[in-house]
């Protein structure tokens, strides 16, 4: 183990100004925490993008090291919980907000936080995953444990379908034998999404449109929401009975606005979803199923890589809506 390592480092001035610098740091730098790992990769998630650009009050901090997710291998582990060389990922318990996170060549973090790498998996298909894919998985895993199947019918619609949990959302539901239906407001994804596997696109100015009354047309079997806003209230009335939301995002506000009567009058769910604080247990398992049940075929489509250096270019254009699909970033490079 060397005794430097390199990071992404955030600092703010006294005006409140954030700005990133690449920066070679001493080990003990980094948190006092049991399990050190060599980081491989990170991902540049939306949550990312807020951090990068001193938004949201994410950060209380400084200096600070972003990067809310990695996947590494373990080079010490006091508390015996890992052995040097193990393969593991990180992501939630608030790594790269009030943790330092990712974004360096070296991380230190509780071994409770991490999960080994899933068999099947590498550490760039890993990040190519990330939070966003194991926030799909568990949107599916409790849309699953309310009910709904391939079987189930009509098709599940997966709004921001473009972004990163979206874009996992479709290929996985797809490849898993749902008809989904992929809701967008860029007419240039038709293509990306059909080659995810959607069966229909659906405009979000559809989405957006204002309901006649509180029930719509019964429509869809499921759903994954990535937007949160007027669209969340809005498929709530257009669920058939019975039938769930999951909730993951909030990117287009976080008032809610909905009539109770798809509660009432149709028994629908809203489920929310956390992949901060999941159990252990629970996370293990999501993300042992992306390894057997997502084609890794398509995830070529999903991610891109690119070298540390770009990070908070990159945290600019998701924030403006230009990032399509999963961002690694290589913290090496």
């Amino acid at each position: 183990m060397t005794d430097t390592f390199r990071a992404l480092v955030l600092d703010q001035d006294d005006a409140g100004k954030v700005s990133a610098s690449l920066q070679t740091l001493g080990n003990d730098r980094l948190p006092d925490a049991d399990t050190t790992v060599a980081v491989k990769y990170s991902s540049l998630n939306y949550k990312d993008g807020m951090i990068l650009n001193g938004l949201g009050k994410l950060v209380r901090d400084y200096p600070h090291i972003p990067g809310v997710d990695f996947v590494g291998v373990v080079e010490s582990c006091v508390s015996g919980a890992f052995q040097p060389g193990d393969d593991v990922i990180c992501t939630g318990w608030r790594v790269g907000e009030v943790w330092w996170g990712g974004f360096a060549t070296r991380a230190r973090v509780k071994s409770e936080w991490l999960v080994p790498l899933p068999k099947g998996l590498d550490s760039v298909q890993a990040m190519g995953l990330g939070t966003a894919g194991l926030t799909a998985m568990l949107a599916l895993m409790a849309l699953e444990d309310h009910g709904l199947t391939p079987e189930s019918e009509g098709e599940v619609l997966v709004t921001g379908a473009s972004g990163g949990v979206g874009s996992v959302a479709v290929a996985l539901l797809s490849n898993l034998g749902y008809r989904v239906a992929a809701g967008t407001g860029r007419d240039s994804s038709h293509d990306y999404l059909t080659g995810l596997g959607a069966a229909s696109l659906v405009s979000r100015a559809e989405l957006e449109e204002t309901p006649r009354g509180p029930l719509s047309k019964a429509r869809w079997s499921g759903a994954i929401d990535n937007v949160g806003g007027k669209i969340l209230g809005n498929l709530l009335s257009s669920l058939q009975p019975g039938a769930s939301c999951a909730a993951v995002g909030n990117a287009g506000g976080f008032t809610f606005e909905a009539s109770v009567l798809p509660f009432l009058l149709r028994g629908v769910n809203l489920l929310g979803i956390d992949s901060v604080a999941c159990p252990t247990a629970r996370r293990v398992t999501a993300w042992n199923r992306l390894a057997a049940e997502l084609p890794m075929d398509k995830l070529g489509a999903v991610a891109e890589v690119h070298p540390l250096s770009e990070a908070p270019a990159l945290g600019k254009r998701i924030l403006e809506g230009a990032v399509r699909g999963r961002t690694v970033i290589d913290v090496n490079a």
